[in-house]
């Protein structure tokens, strides 16, 4: 017995996809970009400061980056059989 009066609407869900920030290594395909992306993480055992880069394959509709550029990616639908992330904003052009 629910009263139409009463009903709780769903709360607003968070937007729960990555954003990485990274450096465009490569623009050879077409509408694909490739982004290092760079983390710092501390060794389990050694306790030391490790950098480990990730390669993301970024969809890139205009072909507007260029190798050098600092860019945002939010991660995405699967758009083929690598590309996951998406382009959200060119942070620094390529001098």
């Amino acid at each position: 017995m629910s009263d139409p009066t009463t009903e709780v609407q769903p709360a607003a869900r968070p937007n729960g996809r990555k954003v990485r920030e990274g450096m465009v290594v490569s623009v050879a395909m077409d509408k694909t970009a490739v982004v290092a992306s760079t983390d710092r993480v501390r060794h389990r055992r050694y306790n030391k400061t490790v950098r480990r880069t990730t390669r993301l394959y970024v969809h890139d509709e205009t072909n507007q980056l260029a190798v050098g550029d600092r860019v945002r990616v939010q991660e995405t639908r699967p758009l083929s059989k690598n590309k996951r992330w998406r382009l959200l904003e060119v942070v620094e052009r390529a001098r």
